[in-house]
C-alpha cells in the first residue's frame, strides 16, 4: 500500500468504508456566494487531483454548491474513481441566489436529490448521504426514513446529519444507522462540544465544517502565533492538528480553490502537538 503525505492524519471507519482522517470539502470551488462557477475551472481540477495525489479519500459536497457545480466538478476531475475515494454529498437545502440556503427535507424531493447527486456525480452509489438541514415544516422520521428507504434500495450506503443536536442524533437514531454529524466546530468555536462527545462515544463520524477559523487567535503574540512560529507550521495547520488531536472520530475537511494553500492545509497531517502545545491551543479560547 503506497504511503501518502496524508495518510499520516490516521484512519476512520464510516460504516465499513476506511477512509484517511484529513478530508478535503468542495464549497469553496464554486462561485462567490456559493453560487456558479468558480473563477478558475481549471484550478478548481487540479485542486481535486492534487488533494487525491496528497492521499486524500474523502471528499465532502452538496448538491447545493453551486447548486451542482461542485459534484459536477469532482466527475470532471476524478471519476472513474478509485476504489478507496469515498464521496460525501448532502441534500436538503435548496438555493435561490448567493448566499441563500433554504431547507426543503420533503421526502420526494430529498429522493430526487439523490438521484440527481448519483448522476452528476458519476456513482451507482453514494458513500455517505447526508441530509444538510432539518426541515421543521417536515417530521424528522419521514426525512430519515427517505434516506432510509435510498438505501436499502442501494442508491445510498451510510446516512449522515448536519447541524444537529444531540437530541436530533437519538431521534433519527430510531430510524436509521446515523454514520456520521456535521457542524461548525473549531479551534475558536466549540459550541458543538457536547454532540463531538456523543458522536465519539458511539462512533459516529464528526465533520467539522469551517475548521480554520483561526481569526483573533493568530495574531501576533498569541499562543496560535507562537506555537506556530516554533514549530515552523502555519496556522492553520496548527488548528488542523489541534482537531486531529481532539478526537480520533474527527474528520477535518478544509477547502480550498487553491493548490498552494491545499499543499499548506494538507501537511498538517503530519503535525505531532506536544501535550503542552496542545493545551495552550485548547486554553487560548
Amino acid at each position: 500500500m503506497t504511503t501518502t503525505p496524508v495518510a499520516a492524519s490516521g484512519t476512520f471507519t464510516i460504516g465499513d468504508l476506511t477512509v484517511n482522517r484529513l478530508g478535503f470539502g468542495s464549497m469553496q470551488l464554486t462561485g462567490p456566494g456559493v453560487w456558479g462557477d468558480p473563477k478558475d475551472p481549471d484550478e478548481a481540477v487540479r485542486v481535486l487531483r492534487r488533494a487525491v495525489e496528497l492521499g486524500v479519500n474523502f471528499i465532502d459536497t452538496a448538491d447545493s454548491y453551486g447548486p451542482v457545480v461542485a459534484e459536477q466538478l469532482i466527475k470532471k476531475a476524478l471519476a472513474p474513481y478509485a476504489d478507496d475515494i469515498v464521496i460525501a454529498t448532502k441534500a436538503g437545502l435548496t438555493r435561490q441566489g448567493p448566499n441563500v440556503w433554504t431547507p426543503v427535507g420533503r421526502p420526494a424531493y430529498l429522493r430526487q436529490q439523490a438521484e440527481l447527486s448519483l448522476r452528476n456525480l458519476g456513482v451507482e452509489q453514494i458513500g455517505l448521504f447526508q441530509l444538510h438541514r432539518i426541515d421543521p415544516e417536515v417530521p424528522l422520521e419521514d426525512q430519515v426514513g427517505e434516506l432510509a428507504k435510498l438505501q436499502q434500495e442501494g442508491k445510498i450506503r451510510h446516512i449522515g446529519l448536519s447541524e444537529v443536536s444531540v437530541e436530533d442524533v437519538e431521534a433519527a437514531s430510531k430510524v436509521a444507522t446515523i454514520a456520521t454529524v456535521q457542524n461548525l466546530y473549531n479551534l475558536a468555536n466549540r459550541s458543538a462540544e457536547k454532540l463531538l462527545d456523543h458522536a465519539e462515544a458511539h462512533g459516529i463520524g464528526f465533520i467539522p465544517w469551517f475548521p480554520l477559523a483561526t481569526g483573533e487567535l493568530s495574531k501576533e503574540g498569541s499562543p496560535l502565533a507562537s506555537i506556530a512560529a516554533d514549530k515552523g507550521a502555519s496556522p492553520s495547520q496548527l488548528a488542523l492538528a489541534w482537531l486531529l488531536r481532539r478526537s480520533p472520530v474527527m474528520l477535518p475537511i478544509p477547502g480550498t480553490s487553491s493548490v498552494a494553500h491545499l499543499e499548506d492545509n494538507l501537511a498538517a497531517a503530519a503535525l505531532q502537538l506536544t501535550d503542552e502545545e496542545y493545551a495552550a491551543l485548547e486554553a487560548a479560547v
